[in-house]
């Protein structure tokens, strides 16, 4: 006892001294992503907020080296500077929004390879110029000029078909997990051979899908949850016009339920326990679908849903409703969660709500060159990154609370391969 007592005195006073140092050029900082967050239970909140009193939550994650409070990130696959996600990625980073985490090194094989000379390359080869100067993050093409030292997390933001050598270079390279964007890989069969090399390395596989962490869902659950017997239906709403249909089926050629819809078979998975070998019937509503064969810009035709509603009734007697529509919003997209019992709405949660509509609105008018899910997914993206990164720092297994893992994607991707022919059967015109 004597001895715990006495380490746990140094580790205060040594606290204590490093929030000295640090208070002279900290400035005051709003609340974290982890703080306003409703993901993380009780437990993990309490890892997470611990600080000395007085001091503000910045300071207690000062980075010494390996061993210090953040995660190292290194981002592969990073695009143009505010059209690209994976710049946006390292926009958040560089800029301080995710505490637990520190941008070492960007790796864009493009843009600072055969794209370099490229009008948008050079776009990026400015910022990258800048950002190298004022935070000393290492830009380059390639892997192999990277050194992993202490924690580590990769982060994978570049082309889906890339992300199967992509994750085995990582973890081959040292990195200790791996957060992979949307949906993964470009097939099932793809998607399981990653998860099986990353579970023989013993490397976590964690996925962007931000919906997972949305207040919008989490209400929507908590609403479900009180009411027995009810359906929750999931809406999904894009902004395409239907002139540019053609070229969004040719775009996103794997289909929608493998894109736009993704993330909802995500939530699915995630909160449902939906998969393949548990749907006893699927639904299809007719009058709110459409299917059609398009020609798209290079000639080829593709057959995909413009929109799609279905019911899953699952065998353990759940029963949740999807209606994706890639027209349905004149005003940038909106999704919701809207929870039913004995026909009658009892609840309804969207995203943007008024207040959040109204920040994306004034952002995007003050900055109209940047894409604007960027606005409206700004801080579930900090919640991923600071869950991912949190989690490699403590050392846990399994994954954060509502993070949606490898075996989501597979699930998810195996649902999406599964409707889609059912579903183009039966709505196509």
């Amino acid at each position: 006892l004597a001895l715990r007592t006495f380490a746990f005195s140094i580790r205060q006073m040594l606290l204590f001294a490093a929030a000295f140092l640090a208070l002279a050029g900290t400035h005051e900082s709003r609340p974290s992503a982890i703080g306003r967050s409703r993901v993380l239970n009780q437990l993990q909140q309490e890892v997470l907020n611990q600080q000395l009193p007085g001091v503000q939550p910045s300071v207690t994650c000062l980075r010494g080296g390996s061993t210090g409070a953040k995660c190292d990130v290194i981002l592969i696959g990073c695009g143009v500077p505010k059209r690209g996600m994976g710049w946006y990625h390292a926009k958040q980073l560089l800029d301080g929004d995710v505490s637990s985490a520190h941008l070492t090194t960007v790796i864009e094989p493009w843009f600072l390879g055969q794209g370099a000379d490229s009008p948008p390359g050079k776009v990026f080869a400015e910022w990258a110029t800048e950002m190298a100067a004022e935070h000393g993050t290492k830009f380059t093409s390639s892997l192999s000029d990277v050194k992993i030292s202490g924690p580590t997390m990769a982060l994978i933001s570049g082309r889906t078909a890339d992300n199967p050598r992509l994750l085995k270079q990582v973890i081959d390279l040292g990195c200790k997990a791996v957060y992979l964007e949307k949906p993964g890989a470009p097939t099932v069969a793809e998607l399981e051979d990653m998860r099986a090399y990353a579970n023989e390395k013993g490397v976590a596989v964690y996925m962007g899908y931000n919906k997972n962490v949305t207040p919008y869902v989490r209400k929507a659950l908590e609403a479900a949850k009180a009411a027995p017997g009810s359906v929750t239906t999931y809406v999904h709403n894009n902004a395409y016009k239907e002139e540019e249909l053609p070229e969004c089926f040719e775009r996103n050629a794997e289909g929608m339920l493998k894109n736009m819809a993704i993330h909802e078979l995500a939530l699915l998975a995630t909160y449902w326990g939906v998969t393949v070998d548990n749907i006893e019937t699927v639904i299809p509503d007719p009058e709110f679908s459409s299917c059609q064969t398009l020609t798209g810009p290079s000639g080829k035709e593709f057959t995909d849903f413009s929109k799609v509603g279905f019911t899953i009734e699952t065998k353990d007697g759940k029963t949740i409703s999807l209606k994706i529509d890639r027209c349905g919003s004149d005003a940038g997209g909106n999704s919701m969660a809207i929870v039913s019992k004995d026909g009658k709405e009892i609840f309804r949660a969207e995203t943007p709500d008024e207040e959040l509509q109204g920040v994306v609105t004034a952002q995007s008018q003050a900055d109209p060159e940047m894409m604007p899910y960027f606005f409206l997914q700004h801080q579930d993206y900090i919640t991923l990154k600071k869950l991912s990164t949190t989690h490699v720092l403590e050392g846990r297994e399994g994954a954060p609370e509502g993070m949606a893992t490898i075996d989501i994607a597979v699930d998810a991707l195996k649902v999406a391969e599964y409707l889609t022919p059912l579903l183009q059967k039966a709505l196509l015109k």
